[in-house]
C-alpha cells in the first residue's frame, strides 16, 4: 500500500472514531436528560470537539444517536464477511452479531446505573424525531447486510428475495431483542437475549 493509501486509511479511521464518540456522547446525554434538554453544544463538549465538528458529521441529534445503531449493524456485516465459508449461514450470522454487538458499550456506560440507563433509553427512543432517524438507519443497515448475505450464499440482490428476507429477519430480531431488553423489569444481558432469539429464528421459530 502506498503512503497516500496509509494516510487515507488513517484519516478514515479517525473520522469513524469521531463519529462513534459523538454518537455515544449524544446517547449518554439524551438518555440522562431527555432529547429536548440536550444541545448540540453539550454533545460536542462531551465528546471533546467543537460544535462545528459535530455539524460536519451530523445534521441533528437524532442522526447522531441513530449512527450508533447503523455502525453496529455495519460492524456485524463486516464480521459476517470474515466468517469461515464452511460455517452454516445462521451460525455465522449469530457469531458475527455476538462478536460486534457491543460496539464499545462497556467503555461508554461504565459507572452507570443500569435501571436509570434503560429508563432513559426507553424515553429517548419514544421520541418521534428519533424514530424517523432509526428507521432510515435500519433500511440502510439491512441493505448492506443483504449484500453480504448475497455474497455468502451466491444469490443475486436483484433477482433473489432470499438475501433481503434474511437481512430483514436479522434486523427485526435485533429490534425485538432491544425492545424486550428495555421493557423487561430485570433484564438479562442483552447478548444472552440475542443469542436465544437468533437460535429460535434459525430453528424456524417453533411454538414455545
Amino acid at each position: 500500500m502506498s503512503i497516500e493509501g496509509v494516510r487515507e486509511g488513517l484519516r478514515e479511521r479517525k473520522k469513524r472514531a469521531t463519529r462513534i464518540a459523538l454518537s455515544w456522547a449524544a446517547i449518554r446525554l439524551c438518555a440522562a436528560r431527555g432529547l429536548d434538554d440536550v444541545r448540540v453544544e453539550d454533545i460536542a463538549a462531551e465528546a471533546g470537539v467543537s460544535p462545528r465538528t459535530f455539524n460536519n458529521y451530523f445534521s441533528s441529534k437524532g442522526e447522531a444517536i441513530a449512527f450508533r445503531h447503523l455502525e453496529r449493524a455495519r460492524q456485524i456485516t463486516e464480521e459476517l464477511r470474515t466468517r469461515p465459508v464452511t460455517e452454516p449461514l445462521w451460525e455465522a450470522i449469530t457469531n458475527a452479531a455476538l462478536t460486534r454487538f457491543g460496539l464499545g458499550h462497556e467503555a461508554h456506560t461504565e459507572n452507570v446505573d443500569v435501571q436509570q440507563w434503560i429508563s432513559g433509553l426507553r424515553l429517548m427512543f419514544a421520541e418521534p424525531a428519533l424514530q424517523g432517524e432509526i428507521y432510515k438507519a435500519d433500511a440502510q443497515a439491512e441493505a448492506e447486510l443483504a449484500a453480504a448475505i448475497a455474497e455468502r450464499t451466491g444469490t443475486d440482490l436483484v433477482r433473489d428475495l432470499y438475501p433481503h428476507l434474511v437481512a430483514a429477519t436479522v434486523g427485526a430480531t435485533v429490534r425485538s431483542v432491544t425492545g424486550h431488553w428495555m421493557r423487561a423489569g430485570s433484564p438479562a444481558p442483552i447478548t444472552d437475549l440475542l443469542t436465544d432469539a437468533l437460535r429460535q429464528v434459525s430453528a424456524g421459530l417453533p411454538v414455545p
